[in-house]
């Protein structure tokens, strides 16, 4: 994004994660159960569930609360079902916005999304009406250190599966296939190289500036919102912030 460190909108994004830990804890929970129960409790056997391990862990989440969520998924017949749903809309001067979420009442969350877009002057859109501006991708971010060597980084995280390594001044966006996220994890584990931020994401293809102060304000109303509802798992927009 022109004009803006990327990493310092990175670790502005995580700062507000890390203030709400057990909010992110929760939605990890969420992610393991529905892993879980898609593919059993082995992540040996379930890629779904090793990559969603990896993920959680590079987020900081004890090992213990991972394997109590997973022992609960697989013990606990009765518990709730979430589904995944994504849905996506307008925020103001056309802002492009994903929501991706995890629920067990459909009715309940998209009535939310909508009030969430309907309180900052948006719209919820419909299946297909944004989501073709971003890229599926795998982003891994690591902050440059005297102990970490470009090279060896590179050739380490190339040969676990990463498409690309993206050098800036302050660290290194490491970019995977999605499905390749958790296996780039498990080699920096193995190489003990500390991990800023892990996730899959919507990458903008193109970029949106708001410059009326209102649709600033009523930009970050839509995604307070929806970052503050616990069916939210992620949302990622083309607001260039």
């Amino acid at each position: 994004m022109a004009g803006h460190s990327k990493f310092a909108n990175i670790k502005h994004k995580k700062e507000k994660q890390d203030s709400k830990r057990a909010k992110l804890f929760t939605k990890f929970g969420k992610e393991l159960s529905v892993a879980v129960k898609m593919g059993g409790a082995d992540p040996g056997a379930n890629n779904r569930l090793r990559d969603v391990i990896a993920k959680a862990k590079a987020n900081n989440m004890p090992n213990d609360n991972i394997d109590r969520a997973i022992k609960k998924a697989a013990g606990d017949k009765g518990s709730a079902n979430f589904e995944a749903f994504t849905y996506e809309g307008f925020g103001p001067g056309g802002v492009a916005v994903m929501v991706e979420t995890l629920s067990d009442n459909r009715t309940r969350t998209v009535s939310n999304v909508r009030a969430a877009f309907n309180r900052g002057e948006g719209n919820l859109g419909v299946t297909g009406s944004v989501n073709f501006q971003f890229d599926h991708i795998g982003q891994i971010t690591v902050l440059k250190a005297d102990d970490i060597c470009e090279e060896d980084l590179m050739m380490l995280v190339l040969e676990a599966g990463a498409t690309d390594v993206l050098t800036e001044e302050e660290g290194y966006e490491i970019i995977t296939e999605p499905n390749s996220l958790g296996c780039v994890l498990e080699a920096m584990e193995a190489a003990a190289i500390p991990v800023l931020t892990a996730e899959v994401i919507m990458q903008p293809k193109l970029y949106t500036t708001l410059t009326d102060p209102l649709d600033i304000k009523n930009m970050n109303k839509i995604l307070n919102t929806l970052e503050d509802d616990d069916d939210v798992q992620a949302v990622f927009h083309n607001w260039e912030e």
